[in-house]
């Protein structure tokens, strides 16, 4: 019998692995996922639980209620969101309906990992922009669109190195843009962003019709295990993305929760303050030891220790404490409870001087970035 043959494709992509020993019978401090440190908000588990009670029909696969809420809070009408199960979903949604195989897509690396997965699997072919002292490298990656080029991916703040691009700067990119090239700004950590200058995805879709907006419900509100996420864009945009997303993929429990969710900001606001503090914490007292970390702008921050990642990564397990190490490049630590981070701390004061590769330079942009 021949050996069944799959996709050539898969031979050059590796499965999704959460950090090794994060999910155990005896889990570490959980600083590798990026998760929100706080339980469910006020009556989200409440609506949870009514929601279950239906658990035997199917749900709403247009996600009405939950896109029409989506939509009074952005000013928009409600053609115009597009509700998945997750933004990443939504995200391989855009990289199936943009392109045929052996047309290209342009995204910073390093970002966030699964865009080259999502790519290989869609058939494009990747154009990776090196970053620009831990930030994208918006005019390089302009330079790179070709009339091959069918999808741009910014994700802002940048996952996993923090950093975001300012509002002009993303404007000057999209006017370097074919109208035919969408561009795709990946926002799951937006909540958590003080850069005054950041960009504002949102408000940039009115003037550029080729851009989308990506948000979750995962990140800051909580519901990670849910998987809910949305995009904004034009109508006609959302009308074909809608063609490629699986019926019935958000459950009914998960358009509950993200639209009780969605009804409590000011609570949001707090546990956001609250993690956007201890972020501050922590980074002034890596900077402190001599350690070279971006102005980071989501809830992690990223440690640029090169070679010496993979060793560091095991240090802070061996000390029950699991972080997301990208091997030979560097180390993303979620910020979770006071403890968990004194824990952390206390990690880096046992392990030592920082290692040469993630102290600042004398001089540049990388040790003006560090005294920020």
């Amino acid at each position: 019998m021949p050996a069944i043959r799959f996709r050539s494709a898969l031979d050059r992509i590796s499965s999704y692995r959460p950090t090794e020993g994060a999910n155990g019978a005896a889990p570490p401090r959980p600083l590798s996922a990026n998760e929100t440190p706080h339980t469910p908000l006020p009556g989200v588990v409440e609506a949870i639980a009514a929601a279950a009670a239906s658990a035997h029909r199917y749900p709403d696969a247009w996600c009405r209620e939950l896109s029409r809420s989506i939509a009074r809070a952005h000013g928009i009408d409600t053609d115009r969101v597009l509700v998945g199960a997750g933004s990443v979903s939504l995200l391989q949604a855009l990289f199936q309906a943009f392109g045929e195989p052996g047309d290209e897509v342009v995204y910073a690396w390093r970002s966030f990992e699964l865009y080259e997965e999502l790519a290989e699997l869609a058939g494009l072919r990747s154009i990776r922009v090196p970053l620009d002292d831990a930030v994208h490298d918006l005019p390089a990656m302009a330079d790179r669109v070709t009339d091959r080029t069918r999808l741009v991916v910014v994700c802002n703040p940048n996952n996993p190195t923090g950093t975001v691009v300012g509002h002009d700067a993303l404007r000057a990119f999209l006017s370097r843009v074919p109208e035919t090239c969408l561009v795709a700004l990946d926002e799951a950590y937006i909540e958590y962003t003080r850069a005054p200058d950041a960009a504002r995805g949102r408000e940039l879709c009115e003037e550029y019709p080729n851009l989308v907006v990506l948000r979750t419900f995962s990140k800051a509100y909580g519901l990670a295990g849910l998987r809910v996420g949305y995009l904004l864009g034009a109508a006609d945009v959302v009308a074909q993305l809608d063609k490629t997303c699986l019926p019935y993929a958000v459950n009914t429990v998960a358009q509950r929760a993200a639209q009780a969710a969605l009804g409590l900001q000011a609570e949001l606001a707090h546990r956001v303050e609250a993690t956007v503090a201890e972020r501050t914490r922590v980074r002034d007292a890596l900077l402190a030891r001599g350690w070279c970390v971006p102005d980071a702008q989501g809830n992690f921050l990223w440690l640029g220790l090169g070679a010496a990642s993979a060793e560091f990564g095991r240090w802070c397990m061996s000390r029950q404490i699991a972080v997301r190490t990208f091997a030979g490049e560097g180390v993303r630590v979620t910020i979770g409870l006071d403890q968990d981070n004194d824990a952390f701390l206390k990690a880096v004061a046992d392990w030592g001087d920082a290692p040469e590769s993630a102290a600042p330079e004398r001089g540049g942009a990388a040790a003006e970035a560090a005294k920020r």
